[in-house]
């Protein structure tokens, strides 16, 4: 065995592991059988699920399950992935198993190793703090990763996407009302109709965003009733009773948000209908951005040999051989991203 490397048995025997890398036997199984791609599974999701150990190590103390030295630990080891201190530990390609095994086993390979190595224990001897016995205690991938799933979709959008389209729609509104009375000429079919104003123009802009930001906040609702404690079929086995709630508990307090434990749980792991409504919502965003970026490209168009109804900010040049020439950049990329959502 090389000095650079270590050896660490599974259930199906040896795995040869990079000898400084925190990650376990079966990350590295996944790294040998999924070379799909050069992405990795989202930070949000990974952040998500280290709250998800958090919030479990809680849990199982407080049912009396986990003795509170390695509650302490994996908590720490939790922590320490929550800052991003640790991403470099998270190799794994989102195109793998359909339950997302092999990302929550990488976490709780991780965990473990950050919580024995603090302890002065070796990397890959599981001990004291063991991946499966103690880090995904009362837990299964099966129930774990949906719960990720919807922390992530629920904090991105909360803490991230909502602030940013009510700014959106707020800027919208402003610009409306200063040029309310800009009289302007109204286009069906790019030829000229009835007069409007720029105000009117803008508003219903505004409109379009202010319903979607609506749209996205009713659907979560949905989102927040989360599956954890449905461990491997939603029957709860290996979860200990209250489980389910003492977590959802942890993860509101956490993260400032209503989750709950799903009524059914053989729903909640078995389907993931509220994803699929959520990416209604958000394909019904992504429409009218790419609406209102079109509608801006086309009145900026020019400016002297198009519209040029509306002046864009020079935020760039927009030619590399024609000097002065100004591109509706932003308005292009906001429409790039539209398309891949």
């Amino acid at each position: 065995m090389s000095v650079n490397t270590r050896v660490e048995k599974d259930t199906l025997g040896e795995v040869w592991i990079p000898g400084d890398r925190l990650w376990g036997a079966q990350t590295q199984r996944c790294l040998g059988h999924f070379k799909i791609g050069s992405e990795r599974m989202p930070f949000p999701v990974i952040r998500a699920l280290a709250l998800v150990k958090k919030a479990a190590a809680q849990a199982n103390e407080s049912l009396g399950i986990l003795a509170a030295d390695i509650s302490a630990e994996i908590q720490k080891a939790s922590d320490s992935v929550i800052l991003g201190e640790r991403q470099d530990e998270f190799p794994i390609t989102p195109w793998q198993t359909g339950s997302g095994t092999q990302t929550n086993m990488n976490m709780n390979e991780v965990i473990a190793n950050i919580a024995n190595r603090h302890l002065g224990h070796p990397l890959g001897g599981k001990y004291p703090v063991h991946p499966n016995d103690h880090v995904n205690l009362s837990q299964s991938s099966n129930d774990s990763f949906p719960t990720a799933m919807h922390l992530s979709y629920a904090q991105e959008t909360v803490t991230g996407l909502l602030p940013r389209l009510a700014a959106l729609a707020a800027q919208l509104r402003k610009q409306a009302q200063r040029f309310a009375d800009v009289a302007k000429m109204g286009r069906t079919h790019l030829q000229d109709a009835t007069p409007l104003s720029v105000g009117e123009e803008m508003g219903g802009w505004a409109t379009q965003v202010e319903q979607a930001v609506r749209r996205i906040e009713s659907g979560l609702q949905e989102i927040y009733p989360i599956a954890q404690g449905g461990t491997a079929v939603g029957t709860g086995i290996n979860a200990p009773e209250g489980f389910d709630v003492l977590v959802c508990e942890r993860l509101a307090e956490m993260t400032g948000l209503p989750f709950v434990a799903a009524k059914d749980k053989f729903a909640a792991l078995a389907a993931h209908d509220a994803l699929i409504g959520v990416s209604g919502d958000l394909n019904r965003l992504a429409v009218a951005l790419f609406k209102i970026s079109a509608d801006f490209k086309l009145l900026a168009s020019g400016p002297r040999g198009g519209l040029g109804e509306l002046v864009l900010p020079a935020n760039e040049p927009g030619s590399s051989i024609m000097p002065g020439k100004v591109n509706p950049t932003q308005a292009e990329a906001l429409a790039m991203v539209c398309c891949q959502v």
